[in-house]
């Protein structure tokens, strides 16, 4: 009997550079699972800053209003270049603190063509490596186009308000669950784990998520899921 695939959930903003680096040790733990394990990653909207302007925030001003001043931000930035060194950090090209919502929409649009994580990964990197204002629709094309979708038609989704709603219907699911920070990744609905775990942290609760099979299904009212560690 073929077992079902794992479904891992990541509750993630685009925006966060703890979420970027727990993609990387999710992808170190995926490597090293037992080669019989199927599993299936699906990447959930969660934003950090939901009332943020459409068209952003001056980097400096944000940064000083929620850390008080950008010079106690870099103790943040030093512990992420720390937790994962191979990516190239530009943290002081980032001039605009976006709305990620156009973001989200993109990222659930590219599961129709199985490319979520693909575009994922390009918004990390146009956001935390090259520095560049992840809310423009140009911006977001582009990555669209660079991750392996049709630019045209991820522009003509864009310029409308589809997704909008789902979006918006699955951090509201994020809320019943009880997810306050992020990422947090949800094994099978049954289990979860929030931070930037190691990869064998992740790995071992993937392993014990196969073993137990799946929880709560999504999009029936929403029951506790088990806080691995809690």
């Amino acid at each position: 009997m073929t077992q079902d695939p794992v479904l891992i959930e990541v509750y993630s903003d685009v925006i966060c550079p703890w979420c970027y680096v727990g993609k990387r040790r999710l992808e170190q733990a995926l490597q090293h699972l037992d080669s019989a394990m199927a599993t299936k990653v699906v990447w959930r909207p969660f934003q950090l800053n939901p009332g943020m302007p459409q068209e952003g925030m001056d980097r400096t001003a944000y940064l000083e209003a929620k850390f008080g001043s950008r010079g106690a931000y870099r103790r943040l930035e030093e512990e992420v270049r720390a937790a994962e060194g191979g990516l190239a950090w530009a943290f002081d090209e980032i001039t605009v603190t976006p709305n990620t919502l156009a973001a989200h929409r993109l990222i659930w649009y590219a599961d129709r063509f199985g490319l979520q994580d693909a575009v994922v990964e390009e918004l990390f990197r146009c956001y935390f490596v090259e520095g560049r204002h992840i809310g423009r629709r140009e911006t977001l094309v582009e990555a669209a186009g660079r991750a392996g979708l049709d630019r045209n038609d991820a522009e003509t989704f864009l310029a409308g308000d589809g997704g909008v709603d789902e979006v918006r219907r699955e951090e509201a699911i994020s809320r019943g669950l009880g997810i306050r920070a992020v990422p947090c990744f949800v094994f099978n609905g049954a289990s979860m784990l929030t931070g930037a775990q190691p990869a064998d942290v992740l790995r071992a609760a993937i392993a014990a998520a196969g073993e137990q099979g799946s929880g709560p299904c999504r999009g029936r009212p929403v029951e506790p899921v088990a806080r691995i560690g809690s």
